[in-house]
């Protein structure tokens, strides 16, 4: 299990060595190919996991059918923390969208774990401070932000955490289908696709098949506020 990944997640960048080693005898390792699911919404749990390997996305689906993306993870991310503090039904389903590795953690081994290091309590408080933040972004970029501002948002997002610079600037090998991009933003694909076209046209950004090129970063950031 790689280590170094392991230490990017909230639960683990503050321990050293030692203390790590000595978690890994609990955790699980489990595999996906693209497009298996985790877990669904709705089924019981008490897992945490941090991902090690590829990109998942975390999706709920509302009564009538419709689909909305909550967040795509990579290396180094966690999810599922929600059920070691409450037990209940997940609240997303979780798909991979590459082949994917995780390893995962139960409530009752954190819980032995846990007991004498509370820099471990502050990640995973500071985890779930992220994610309410992250929250409160998300509705407010709902209310007071058009689609073309949240579509250049969420690539400037993407970049952070995938892109490669490269001479002819930010590859963002992205992995998400032009509805699942659509879904990350709320919006339908066709106002998505519109906002992608006007980006092309401008020079900022050039589109590959589940990937982009992002050629003026500076000018899709500042569309992006």
């Amino acid at each position: 299990m790689d280590i170094d990944v392991l230490r990017q997640a909230p639960l683990f960048s503050a321990l050293d060595d030692d203390s790590i080693e000595s978690l890994v005898p609990s955790l699980a390792e489990t595999r996906l190919r693209r497009g298996e699911v985790l877990f669904h919404e709705g089924d019981s749990g008490d897992k945490l996991y941090v991902v090690l390997e590829g990109k998942v996305k975390l999706g709920r689906t509302s009564a009538d059918g419709r689909e909305n993306l909550l967040a795509i993870l990579g290396p180094g991310q966690m999810f599922g923390e929600l059920s070691l503090f409450d037990p209940g039904p997940r609240s997303a389903t979780v798909t991979a969208v590459t082949e994917s590795t995780f390893a995962s953690l139960s409530h009752e081994d954190l819980q032995l774990w846990i007991e004498g290091r509370p820099v471990v309590a502050r990640g995973l408080l500071s985890q779930l401070a992220a994610r309410l933040r992250k929250a409160n972004d998300v509705v407010a970029d709902l209310v007071f932000s058009d689609v073309p501002g949240r579509v250049a948002k969420a690539l400037i997002d993407l970049a952070d955490r995938f892109g490669r610079t490269a001479d002819d600037g930010v590859h963002v090998h992205h992995d998400l289908t032009q509805e699942e991009l659509a879904q990350l933003v709320g919006a339908s694909r066709e106002t998505v696709n519109k906002a992608l076209a006007d980006f092309t046209s401008r020079g900022w950004l050039r589109l590959e098949p589940r990937s982009v090129v992002i050629m003026d970063i500076e000018r899709l950031s500042r569309r992006a506020r």
